[in-house]
């Protein structure tokens, strides 16, 4: 149940998004469902391994700047994304950068808004 919500939580995020930036498109609230859910697969299984490599790059600066190198990854991940699927499209790498930042705050509310009602305090 935690991750269909969190993939609720993230598409809204998706969506919102595209709805906010002028260049970040995603075609239609069904697709942030699509984007959302491959986003996070992505994440999964490749964020972890971008955070070791951009860690060894820098020799260890990205392990102490842990926000901004999740922050560029996640951007990474997005354009990656987009050239995965034709339902989002970013119109370049400052808009991912933005579309990441974004994503990020507005997940971290929806999970907490989320947490908060479902436990009622």
């Amino acid at each position: 149940m935690g991750i269909l919500l969190s993939w609720l939580v993230l598409s809204l995020a998706v969506w919102l998004t595209a709805e906010v930036l002028p260049g970040f498109h995603v075609r239609s609230f069904g697709s942030a469902f699509v984007v959302a859910a491959l986003f996070g697969i992505l994440n999964f299984l490749l964020g972890w391994i971008f955070f070791v490599f951009f860690t060894i790059a820098t020799l260890g600066l990205a392990l102490l700047l842990a926000f901004i190198t999740r922050w560029i990854i996640n951007a990474i991940l997005l354009k990656i994304v987009a050239t995965l699927t034709d339902r989002l499209t970013i119109d370049g790498f400052r808009w991912a950068l933005g579309g990441a930042l974004m994503m990020s705050a507005l997940g971290t509310a929806g999970e907490w808004l989320v947490r908060r009602a479902l436990i009622g305090s």
